[in-house]
């Protein structure tokens, strides 16, 4: 069974099929799971309310369940990864302008 380091290395899934057939054979290092779980270098945590479409959260918990996670911390870890995407945009571009 291979083992998991990085998040890279989960490729997108055409289906459920594929998605299962792919977690027979892997599995997520517990470090990787650990920091998902517990969010990095955040001290604190402040308690939010989103409000979602129940099929998309349904989805969601769906896809959380397939990789082992929790559907908040899944979730988060998007949230993290796409701010980092941002950030890193609004940063590219105020040196563009430079």
């Amino acid at each position: 069974m291979k083992t998991i380091q990085s998040w890279d290395e989960i490729p997108k899934f055409d289906d459920d099929k594929a998605e299962s057939e792919f977690w027979v054979g892997h599995a997520i290092d517990p470090r990787l799971m650990n920091g998902a779980i517990h969010g990095g270098n955040a001290k604190g945590s402040t308690t939010i309310t989103l409000r979602f479409d129940p099929q998309m959260l349904s989805r969601i918990k769906r896809l959380a369940r397939h990789r082992y996670l929790n559907y908040q911390s899944m979730i988060k870890q998007w949230m993290s990864e796409r701010l980092e995407e941002e950030v890193a945009k609004v940063e590219s571009h105020s040196s563009k302008q430079k």
